[in-house]
């Protein structure tokens, strides 16, 4: 064979074992041929490699896990004129996720019905949920796996992080699931989700661990573990396990621009559940910890300028007068980069780690003052604002209402809703089931530029504007707003017969 040939040959083996190389390594070959069998003879193919199979899982857990429809009042809330989105400026898709933004968190009905999920954590009847599934009901009722209903009462709530305890008496003990610990949870992991998605109870899905500690900007002790399994309207209070039958969190929000799950979910980490719930079952209220600082992050030009690395602890903006960190010395530039040994990154770290330590308690502090670390100790307070929250029905608060809630205009939300440079106005953040703002087509993403012929430009001055032109004696009000880029005045009317309840 001459050299041309023998060149010729190597080529073509070393094409065929590349493309070989390559289709191997891209996919599994459909089967396998045993290298005993005869050249030309069948081939067999080995059983099939089962997949993922949560059935078993899903057996052990189900009993445990509950579907909650709540009553609440049909006459409209009050207008809401602070922000509620988060503090960094979130796209307006969150606005549509969070407990804040979406009405009830669950499967609205009429006549101020609303569906969520949660899951019992203890044999007599304790049951763990979200609080923007119960906030405000009159009513609460539980319907066990087996159907049986019954009526709950609610033993506290914390707003600060969406999670409430409500509690059913049965005249049995209860099956129940076992918190897992969310702090050993990692990225890639498998987790199955369970709830009442649209009022369909019982419902499973399956993904992975997409992320954890997520701040999602929706308050200071974010800590959300994100998720690719399916969460939709109704799922919100029900819980997120592991293969091993622990609770490791609560499926809370989701990312979406369209309402419906786009595989972007988030879950309150289980480690948060057990410390709020135990103090939600003991005081129906959650007590934390307060030194009165305001933190900022140290990042980029403000950590090269004070000569300290990035991230290398909490920087003190402001401290308040009288308060814990102000009797113990501490200044704004002092740099908080330990709470009792824990490391402290960032103004979030010290968030959480001061509200874990109880009110009364000292606490251990390594600060970075002028250049030289100190140790001081200081007593905690309590947080201000902490209160028990109650299942009965809110006190009206006075003045009309038509059932809104608003937040700025912010230029992030201006592009995404086609607002012309220039126009002023406030965003509808949450339009209430019932109430007269519902009934006249008002929705989530409108912009209120006027209220009648005043202009405004913020969601203070709407609520003022509105309140005004409602004390005539047709309470009524015409509203002017921008929707899909294109203006439009919508007259909201609260003698209507929805707003009567």
């Amino acid at each position: 064979m001459n050299q041309t040939r023998i060149q010729s040959v190597r080529r073509t083996a070393l094409t065929a074992a590349l493309l070989a190389g390559t289709a191997f390594a891209g996919c599994a070959p459909a089967f396998a041929i045993d290298a005993g069998a005869p050249v030309n003879g069948p081939a067999v193919a080995p059983a099939a490699r089962p997949l993922a199979d949560f059935s078993g899982l899903v057996t052990q857990v189900k009993p445990a896990v509950v579907s909650i429809t709540t009553r609440f009042k049909a006459t409209p809330a009050a207008l809401e004129g602070a922000p509620q989105f988060g503090p960094q400026g979130l796209p307006f898709p969150f606005s549509q996720m969070f407990p804040h933004g979406m009405p009830r968190g669950g499967d609205s009905q009429p006549g101020g019905e609303a569906r969520g999920s949660g899951f019992i954590i203890s044999a007599d009847g304790t049951i763990v949920t979200n609080n923007h599934v119960v906030k405000d009901a009159t009513k609460v009722t539980v319907t066990l796996d087996d159907g049986t209903e019954l009526q709950a009462k609610v033993v506290g709530r914390d707003p600060r992080t969406d999670i409430a305890v409500i509690k059913v008496s049965a005249d049995r003990k209860l099956p129940y699931i076992e918190l897992g610990q969310s702090r050993d949870v990692k990225p890639g992991e498998w987790v199955v989700a369970m709830g009442n998605p649209f009022g369909l109870g019982g419902s499973v899905t399956a993904g992975i661990v997409s992320a954890v500690s997520r701040d999602i900007g929706s308050g200071p002790y974010d800590q959300f573990i994100q998720i690719d399994a399916p969460i939709n309207h109704g799922n919100s209070g029900g819980p997120l396990f592991t293969q091993d039958g622990k609770v490791i969190g609560m499926n809370t929000a989701i990312y979406s621009p369209s309402g419906g799950s786009v595989g972007i979910g988030f879950a309150i980490p289980s480690d948060m559940i057990r410390t709020i719930s135990t103090q939600l079952v003991a005081q129906g209220q959650v007590t934390r910890g307060f030194i009165g600082v305001e933190a900022q992050a140290l990042t980029g030009p403000t950590a090269k300028a004070l000569h300290v690395p990035e991230n290398g602890g909490a920087l003190l903006a402001g401290v308040k007068a009288g308060g814990p960190a102000a009797e113990a010395g501490l200044e704004p530039g002092d740099i908080i980069q330990a709470v009792n040994g824990t490391k402290i990154a960032n103004p979030k770290d010290l968030a959480l780690s001061i509200a874990a330590v109880p009110p009364g308690k000292t606490a251990r502090l390594s600060v970075l003052h002028e250049g030289k670390t100190q140790e001081i100790t200081l007593k905690v307070g309590q947080l201000p604002g902490e209160q028990q929250a109650e299942a009965r029905e809110t006190t009206p608060q006075p003045g009309p209402r038509i059932g809104l809630g608003l937040a700025p205009l912010s230029p992030e939300l201006r592009a995404q809703l086609n607002v012309p440079e220039g126009v002023k106005g406030a965003v509808v953040r949450a339009v209430e089931n019932g109430s007269p703002a519902e009934q006249a087509g008002l929705r989530p993403g409108d912009v209120i530029v006027a209220v009648g012929r005043q202009k405004v430009d913020a969601p203070a001055s709407t609520v003022q504007a509105i309140r005004a032109a409602l004390e005539g004696q047709d309470h009524s009000v015409a509203l002017r707003i921008i929707r899909d880029g294109a203006p439009a005045f919508v007259a909201v009317n609260t003698d209507s017969d929805a707003a009567s309840g």
